[in-house]
Order: C-alpha cells, then sequence, then structure tokens
C-alpha cells in the first residue's frame, strides 16, 4: 500500500525542480499521486476497507489543495503540464 522508499526517490528525482529539492508543492502532489494509485489498487482487491478510504479520500482532498496553491503561485499552465505528466487529466 505505501510506497518503498526506492520508488519514493524515483518519483523525487523525476519531479524536483534542483537537486535538493524534496518538498516542493510539484515533489509533494508527484508523491501523493504514486500513493493514491497504489492505495487505490488495494481498495478494488478489498471493497470493504473503509478506514483504508477514508485516508485516500483525504490523500485526494490534499492533492487537491496543493494543485490550487500551485496554480496561485506558479500559473494555470503549470498545473495542467503537471496534470499531464501524472496522467490525471
Amino acid at each position: 500500500m505505501s510506497l518503498t522508499k526506492v520508488d519514493k526517490n524515483k518519483v523525487i528525482e523525476k519531479f524536483q525542480t534542483n537537486e535538493t529539492d524534496t518538498g516542493s508543492p510539484q515533489v509533494q502532489i508527484a508523491i501523493l499521486t504514486a500513493r493514491i494509485n497504489s492505495l487505490s489498487g488495494h481498495l478494488k482487491a478489498h471493497k470493504k476497507d473503509n478506514h483504508s478510504r477514508r485516508g485516500l479520500l483525504g490523500m485526494v482532498g490534499k492533492r487537491s489543495k496543493l494543485f490550487k496553491y500551485l496554480e496561485v503561485k506558479e500559473g494555470i499552465d503549470t498545473v495542467k503540464k503537471l496534470k499531464k505528466t501524472l496522467k490525471l487529466s
């Protein structure tokens, strides 16, 4: 369900803006997306796992808030590019 250290480091390397960047909104959104994708696979197999479903909804809400923040700070074009890279819409 959770990301391994190796998977998380791959996501960070792909979306970081500089060498030491591990906490920018782009990286946080990418990590959340990877966790959401992993958890949604778990929920397909375990339909009655409502505790994990609640966690999933929290992550989706947090990702949405980060997208709104990024839109204000960087602009709509950056958000669209990131969504396209993450294959969200």
